[in-house]
């Protein structure tokens, strides 16, 4: 019998993990069952997102790179990381998942904990902020401390708080340990911060709402005003409000078109543009290709790979 899998929705946390001089503010974390999949997108500045694929099948995509996600796979994005998570529908993924901010992840604190004397946290504190992506197969029991902290998260007994924290501290050293071989970055990780729940909000309202999401309707979310909206995005993901939304709707283009045969109308309408026409003037733009050109391409390619 299929062992069940205890179910995790912790947001708004107030948690604050120390790496030794990394102080990490942890956001939320989340279990959840692939039936879909998930567009491409990317994480803002200092953003980092703990993944654990406890059941299920499916393929992650960075860069274009596929990466295969079987029971036990474990795997960080890091800032500006574009990745897209395809779930097998025969076996649905099942993912835990915890997001997490750098606080201080600047060149300064970067270079101060590479220069701290010996000290294990330091190290991977360091192997983190050096390694923007990375991903492998769980080799020490993650299961059972997810297990443990959906059961903290539901009994809420006293003290509960402090066992939680303790708990991710725990999950995130065990997950550390296991980078074989870290690449480093190439530049390091600018200082971006937002506080907790506005950056949560700027970072669902791409994800999810990029069909209908306004510069007014962020900012009125916010509390803040539109320019300062716009500021903010562009300090997180160096982009501007239009930009970031077009290159959230261009990846669920993208994705609809190769992975369904609805009409391009009907693909058109779920992304919020007002005809056909506009969407591909945006497409042609976005990808050089018209949105059938796309998709025909997509499927001589997958023809020329079947055979």
């Amino acid at each position: 019998m299929m062992t069940e899998l205890p179910s995790i929705e912790l947001g708004n946390l107030d948690v604050k993990l120390s790496l030794g001089r990394l102080l990490l503010n942890v956001h939320y974390v989340k279990f959840g069952i692939f039936h879909h999949p998930m567009p491409e997108h990317s994480h803002s500045a200092c953003s980092y997102e703990l993944h654990y694929i406890p059941r299920g099948q499916g393929t992650l995509v960075i860069h274009g790179e596929r990466f295969p996600l079987v029971p036990g796979s474990i795997y960080m994005t890091g800032p500006n990381i574009p990745h897209e998570q395809l779930s097998d529908p025969a076996d649905p993924m099942a993912e835990y998942c915890v997001f997490l901010e750098a606080a201080n992840a600047n060149a300064n604190s970067q270079a101060s904990i590479e220069r701290a004397p010996g000290s294990d946290d330091n190290l991977l504190a360091e192997r983190m902020l050096a390694t923007p992506f990375w991903i492998g197969q769980d080799r020490f029991g993650l299961l059972q401390l997810f297990q443990l902290l959906a059961r903290e998260a539901a009994d809420r007994e006293l003290g509960y708080p402090r066992c939680v924290a303790r708990l991710l501290e725990i999950i995130l050293v065990q997950f550390l340990r296991q980078y074989e071989d870290p690449s480093p970055s190439i530049t390091s990780v600018p200082v971006r911060t937002l506080d907790d729940s506005r950056l949560l909000l700027i970072e669902n309202a791409f994800l999810y709402r990029y069909a209908s999401i306004t510069l007014g309707q962020l900012a009125s979310e916010l509390g803040l005003s539109a320019r300062q909206t716009e500021r903010a995005i562009r300090k997180q993901y160096d982009l501007s409000f239009h930009a970031k939304k077009t290159e959230a709707r261009m990846a669920a283009a993208a994705r609809l078109l190769t992975t369904t045969a609805l009409p391009i109308a009907s693909v058109s309408k779920q992304l919020g543009f007002a005809t056909p026409e506009s969407f591909s003037v945006a497409f042609k733009k976005h990808f050089t290709f018209i949105p059938t050109e796309f998709r025909r391409s997509s499927q001589l390619q997958k023809q020329k790979s079947s055979d």
